[in-house]
């Protein structure tokens, strides 16, 4: 895909950017660069080819979900200053 520097002074204006005259070269020959690679995937033949979802193929291990803490609630209530029914009550900060 061929990129001129018009193409990236209009996406700069749209994007509400400033790109200075300097660095207006320097962008074109980036993104065109980008592009360029876009254009080398698209080309490759991937018919036959199964999509997947890591290029990797890796599996991610997890560990066992187990219970590693006891219930502990009526010591935790206990340092609260005012409790209801096993809640936490706090002061009404909004009207």
């Amino acid at each position: 895909m061929s990129l001129e520097r018009t193409d990236i002074e209009k996406l700069a204006l749209l994007a509400r950017i400033n790109i200075s005259d300097s660095e207006s070269q320097q962008v074109t020959e980036r993104i065109g660069a980008v592009l360029n690679l876009v254009d080398q995937l698209q080309a490759q033949d991937t018919e036959g080819v199964e999509p997947m979802a890591h290029p990797m193929d890796a599996t991610q291990i997890l560990r066992a979900d187990e219970v590693t803490e006891s219930n502990d609630r009526e010591n935790l209530m206990s340092n609260a200053p005012a409790t209801e029914e096993g809640l936490f009550l706090v002061p009404k900060v909004i009207e």
